[in-house]
């Protein structure tokens, strides 16, 4: 029996379409995107001394273990965190574990949601904790809005300008280095808005704390 010429056709259609959009076309692209903007198609990847140490678009988490009888502490698996003073920390991350890139989520709670209370006032709690010893003046009322809530992907790498200043005495104070040369840095790597117009300032949190370790030796 033969094969109807229209089912041929459709046979011949689907692999043409299969080879050119299936392989030809993503080679095409990844070729392209490798010789004409080689870090954004990488994942804008940071090395520091030929070692990866992280991206300048995924957030990452600035932390010790939490260690109980000489052993690590773990809920669910995952291990618990604490972070580290001497370094400026990124937004909360709503993802598990914080800031996962193979796992960026958000909520999808209204504001009004007792969930969502109950994580915000959490967050500010520990921000405060972390920060207020070295910034008598700092309150509740005064927390920024990043330092109190999640961003939309989970793992946002920058930080408000506020937000890094209220942290500049945290850190200052810890790494002995005067807080006018910390303020330095954070205008050193504050990017603008996109196009001039989107969006507000932010500090990349990385690079940051990179060039912090740079003018303290990593102490």
């Amino acid at each position: 029996m033969s094969i109807p010429r229209n089912a041929l056709t459709a046979a011949l259609a689907i692999i043409v379409m299969t080879v050119l959009l299936g392989v030809v076309y993503p080679l095409a692209i990844t070729g392209i995107s490798q010789v004409a903007f080689p870090g954004n198609a990488n994942g804008q990847k940071v090395y520091v001394n030929g070692k990866l140490v992280g991206s300048k678009i995924i957030g990452q988490q600035f932390a010790t273990p939490v260690v109980k009888n000489g052993k690590p502490v773990e809920e669910e698996g995952v291990p618990v965190t604490t972070p580290d003073p001497r370094y400026f920390q990124t937004r909360p991350s709503a993802t598990v574990p914080p800031d996962n890139a193979a796992a960026t989520t958000f909520s999808n709670l209204g504001p009004n949601n007792k969930s969502t209370e109950e994580e915000i006032a959490a967050n500010i709690k520990a921000y405060l904790e972390l920060n207020a010893p070295y910034d008598p003046g700092l309150s509740t009322a005064n927390v920024p809005v990043d330092a109190a809530d999640s961003s939309a992907s989970g793992i946002d790498p920058e930080i408000s300008q506020a937000n890094a200043r209220i942290q500049a005495h945290r850190v200052a104070a810890i790494r002995h280095v005067p807080l006018t040369q910390v303020l330095g840095l954070i205008s050193n790597y504050t990017t603008g808005r996109s196009l001039g117009i989107f969006g507000e300032p932010g500090v990349d949190v990385l690079e940051l704390n990179l060039a912090l370790d740079r003018l303290t030796g990593g102490h």
